[in-house]
């Protein structure tokens, strides 16, 4: 059974890699992850606010104007509580790349032009495999164009790309007025994979403190459907790999992924859930679907249920919902009044 598959210009095993995540914090899981028959690692994030000058500069940032409010003084970490420092991520590449062969994907986490950008070199020369830009961007400026946000993506990519010569990936969220133009232009731009999508982890309100909390929820099966569906549509019209993330919990997530156009397929959640050793659950179950379907390989299963030779996607997309709405009873005894 031939599972190998190619990524940001990797020769991968198979399609099956860790997303940026705690899970990369220590080396000895990263070797874990490895033994189990993961083919790549996304490394947890480097945060551009930890990229401050030094650590003065960076707690004044972080605590500025938190006596304007009492919500405001959890707005962000201290600076002890990030997992690893600016050159404690180095470190750790270096290490990640002397314990173990397969590929390790560095990664950048921010929104705006700035220090992170030639960050990016050290990060190469410290040994990354490629780097995988986070834009976890969030624009609240209501005189702030669609336009000037998607530059704000193309500026980011650009000012990395002249910093380095390894592949570079940008993880995106799906927030934009069109995403197949953006797509395209991020490819115009250097881009050599785009990673679908991108969880904003909305906080919550305690309300006896008063205070905005972090609320992280690992992702269900359910949410493989949007980054599918783009992934089925991007698949063929661009150039750049692609890369499905969220949702994927089983060997039928990622044979979906894959016939859709992904590339490879990023496990977080299923491996919070069940631990590390599950990838080899996962490859198995995979071997044996393509087994009993007559598969011999990977690419057979590429972008077999895309939309690469569909005229108009859109038109599809559409009726795919009016089938939907129309084909959809409710359920016996269901009150129509109440909705």
């Amino acid at each position: 059974m031939d599972l190998s598959t190619t990524y940001l210009g990797l020769n991968l095993r198979t399609p099956l890699i860790v997303a940026a995540s705690p899970l990369s914090d220590e080396i000895d899981d990263i070797k874990r992850m490895e033994d189990a028959g993961a083919s790549a690692v996304v490394l947890y994030s480097l945060f551009e606010e930890q990229l401050a000058r030094d650590s003065s500069e960076l707690e004044h940032h972080l605590s500025y104007g938190t006596n304007s409010f009492a919500e405001a003084l959890t707005f962000f970490p201290e600076p002890t509580q990030f997992h690893l420092g600016p050159e404690d991520y180095l470190k750790h590449i270096r290490r990640a790349k002397e314990a173990v062969d397969i590929p390790i994907i560095a990664s950048l986490n921010g929104d705006s032009l700035g220090g992170w950008t030639s960050y990016a070199r050290e990060m190469q020369e410290a040994g990354a495999d490629a780097l995988e830009l986070n834009i976890y961007y969030i624009p609240t400026n209501t005189e702030l164009s669609g336009t000037e946000v998607e530059q704000t993506y193309l500026d980011i990519l650009q000012s990395v790309k002249s910093q380095v010569t390894i592949p570079v990936a940008v993880k995106l969220s799906p927030f934009f007025s069109n995403l197949a133009y953006t797509a395209k232009r991020l490819e115009e731009a250097g881009v050599s994979g785009l990673v679908l999508f991108n969880r904003f982890y909305q906080p919550d309100i305690h309300l006896e403190t008063l205070e905005v909390k972090p609320n992280i929820i690992l992702s269900t099966p359910q949410a493989l459907r949007l980054p599918m569906r783009w992934i089925a549509i991007l698949y063929g019209r661009i150039k750049a790999d692609l890369a499905a993330t969220s949702g994927i919990h089983t060997d039928q997530d990622i044979l979906k992924m894959l016939m859709a156009g992904a590339s490879v397929t990023q496990l977080c959640s299923v491996l919070f859930r069940y631990g590390i050793d599950h990838i080899r659950v996962l490859e198995r179950d995979l071997c044996d679907w393509m087994v009993e379907h007559e598969y011999s390989s990977v690419r057979q299963l590429l972008g077999s249920m895309s939309q690469i030779h569909c005229a108009n996607p859109g038109e599809f997309e559409r009726a795919q919902y009016v089938r939907a709405l129309h084909s959809f009873k409710p359920a016996h005894g269901h009150d129509s009044n109440h909705r």
